[in-house]
C-alpha cells in the first residue's frame, strides 16, 4: 500500500553485500521494491484524484436526501395512494415534453413517485428528467436532472462523473481504470514488502523521523489492504479496456447478466431483446395500473420501476431496483393488450459471477450496506488520501528534507534467477493483456529502465546492487517501508 515509499534509513548508510541469486526473495525484494516505488510515485496523483472523489461520493448520498428533499418526500402521508395511471397524468400535463422512460412508484409512505422522462431539451441525452409526484394529491413537487440505475440527482451525478471520467467523457475514463489497475499491485506489493520484513522493524511508537512516516504509513496499509484489493477488483469490472475482456469471460463461462424477453406475444416468438430500458413508448390510460398489479402478483414488491415498451411489437418491463441488501433484482414482462406475464427473471436464477459482479458494483457505489456501506468507503479514501501523503514525505526525507530522495537502484530484475524470473514475466504478460492500463504503462517502464539503464552503463555509472561506480552507496534495506 506504500505510495511513494523511501529506501533510506536514518542511521549511517552502509555499503550492503549484492543479494545471492540463489536465494528467493534475496533477488526478488529488489525489483518489487522497485516497482513499489515507481508505481507509487506514477499513479499516486491519479489515485489521490480517485480517493478524494470517491470518498466525496459516498458521502453524496446523505447531501442528496437533505438537499433535495422537498423533491424525495411529500408534504403529509396521506390515507391512501393515488393509481399511477393518474400521478403521471399530472406529471405530463406539467410536463408534456419528451416521453415517458419509465416510472418509478412511490416505494415508502413519505417519498414520492418519480416519472423519468427522456429526450426532453437541455437535459444530457444519457439522463432523463424526473418529475417528483406526490402519490396521494398528484401534486407535482418538482423535476430534476436524473442519471443511472440509482437515481443519482444532480449533486450526486456531477461528483459521480468527475469520479469516473474527470467529466471528460469516455477519453476521461481511463483515468479511472489506470487508478483501478495499479491500486492493487501497489497495494500487494507493500503487503509482501511489509510482512517480510522483520517484527520489530514494524514498531511506530518511540521511533521518529522517516521511520515513524515508515511504519505509520506501512500500520495503515496493512488494514487498509484488504479494501483496496475490493475497490481495484470491482472497479476494473466496469472499466473501458479491463471491463471488456471481463464481460467477454464471463460470457466465455456463461456467467454474464441475464436479460429479459421483451417481446410481445403477439408478435410471434419471444427473443431476448433486452430489458426494454430504451422505453420511449407512450403508456394508454390505465396501462401502468394493469401492469404494475400484474407484476405485483408474480410477487414484485417495491420498489419497482415500470418501463414502457419500445415499440409496437414490445411489452412492458417491471423490475425491482433494491440495490441495498437484500438485493431484489427481479423482473416480469407483461403484454400491454393482455396484462399476461409473458416472462420472468429471478436474480436467484443469476449465475454466481454475474450476483457477485451485481453486488460487488454495488459495494463499490455505496449502496448494498446504506450508511455503513458508505461510512466504510469515506474512511479507505481517507485512508489512501494520507497513505500516498505520508509515501511523498517518506521521499523527501529520504533526500534528508533538502530534496525529494534519490530512486531506487536499477538493475533489479538482473539479479533475479530465471527460474523465477520466467515466471514471473508470463505471469506480467498475461496480466497486462487482460488489464490493458496495467500492461502497457509497465512495459513502457520497463522500456525507458532498460534504455536509461544501458545509457548509464555506457557513462560507467551503472549501479550493482546498492552500490555505484562513483562511490556513492545506497542501502536497498527499505527501513520498514513496504515500498518499492
Amino acid at each position: 500500500m506504500t505510495i511513494a515509499p523511501s529506501t533510506e534509513t536514518d542511521e549511517p548508510q552502509k555499503p550492503v553485500a549484492r543479494p545471492d541469486a540463489t536465494k528467493g526473495w534475496a533477488s526478488l525484494r529488489p525489483l518489487v521494491l522497485r516497482l513499489h516505488f515507481y508505481a507509487g510515485v506514477l499513479v499516486a496523483p491519479f489515485l489521490l484524484v480517485a480517493a478524494l472523489t470517491g470518498g466525496f461520493y459516498a458521502a453524496s448520498f446523505s447531501v442528496e436526501k437533505l438537499l433535495y428533499a422537498d423533491q424525495l418526500t411529500v408534504a403529509k402521508v396521506g390515507d391512501e395512494k393515488l393509481p399511477i395511471s393518474e400521478q403521471v397524468a399530472a406529471a405530463r400535463k406539467a410536463h408534456p415534453e419528451g416521453a415517458i422512460a419509465a416510472v418509478r412508484p412511490s416505494p415508502e409512505d413519505d417519498a414520492t413517485t418519480r416519472v423519468l422522462l427522456s429526450g426532453v431539451e437541455g437535459i444530457d441525452e444519457t439522463d432523463t428528467l424526473a418529475v417528483f409526484v406526490d402519490p396521494y394529491t398528484a401534486q407535482v413537487r418538482g423535476a430534476l436532472e436524473q442519471y443511472g440505475s440509482t437515481g443519482a440527482l444532480p449533486v450526486r451525478t456531477w461528483i459521480d462523473k468527475f469520479h469516473a471520467n474527470l467529466q471528460l467523457g469516455e477519453t476521461g475514463r481511463l483515468y479511472s481504470e489506470l487508478a483501478a489497475s495499479w491500486l492493487w499491485v501497489i497495494s500487494g506489493g507493500g503487503l509482501v514488502l511489509w510482512f517480510a520484513r522483520r517484527r520489530a522493524q514494524r514498531k511506530v511508537r518511540g521511533t521518529t523521523g522517516r521511520r515513524r512516516t515508515l511504519g505509520l504509513h506501512g500500520t495503515v496499509g496493512v488494514w487498509a489492504a484488504t479494501g483496496f484489493f475490493f475497490l481495484s477488483a470491482t472497479g476494473l469490472t466496469w472499466s473501458t479496456y479491463a471491463g471488456a475482456n471481463i464481460e467477454v469471460l464471463r460470457t466465455e463461462l456463461h456467467q454474464a447478466t441475464p436479460a429479459i424477453s421483451a417481446i410481445s406475444a403477439a408478435a410471434g416468438d419471444h427473443g431476448d431483446h433486452g430489458d426494454g430500458s430504451a422505453g420511449g413508448g407512450a403508456p394508454g390510460e390505465g396501462d401502468l395500473d394493469k401492469m404494475l398489479a400484474a407484476a405485483r402478483a408474480e410477487g414484485l414488491g417495491d420498489p419497482v420501476e415500470i418501463v414502457p415498451p419500445a415499440d409496437a411489437s414490445s411489452t412492458y418491463v417491471v423490475k425491482q431496483v433494491q440495490r441495498s441488501w437484500p438485493t431484489k433484482q427481479d423482473a416480469v414482462a407483461v403484454d400491454p393488450a393482455t396484462a399476461e406475464v409473458t416472462d420472468t427473471l429471478r436474480f436467484a436464477d443469476f449465475p454466481i459471477l454475474a450476483k457477485l459482479s451485481r453486488w460487488g458494483i454495488d459495494a463499490h457505489t455505496g449502496v448494498l450496506f446504506g450508511l455503513a456501506n458508505q461510512l466504510l468507503l469515506v474512511a479507505l479514501a481517507l485512508s489512501l488520501v494520507v497513505l500516498i501523503l505520508w509515501g511523498y514525505r517518506m521521499w523527501w526525507q529520504r533526500g534528508r528534507a533538502s530534496s525529494f530522495g534519490r530512486p531506487i537502484p536499477r538493475g533489479a530484475w538482473q539479479q533475479v534467477p530465471p527460474h523465477l524470473l520466467v515466471p514471473a514475466l508470463a505471469v506480467i504478460a498475461v496480466l497486462g493483456y487482460f488489464v490493458p492500463l496495467l500492461g502497457l504503462p509497465l512495459a513502457a517502464f520497463i522500456a525507458v529502465d532498460v534504455v536509461l539503464g544501458e545509457i548509464a552503463h555506457r557513462r560507467g555509472k551503472r549501479s550493482y546492487g546498492g552500490r555505484t561506480e562513483t562511490g556513492s552507496d545506497t542501502r536497498e534495506e527499505a527501513s520498514g517501508a513496504p515500498g518499492a
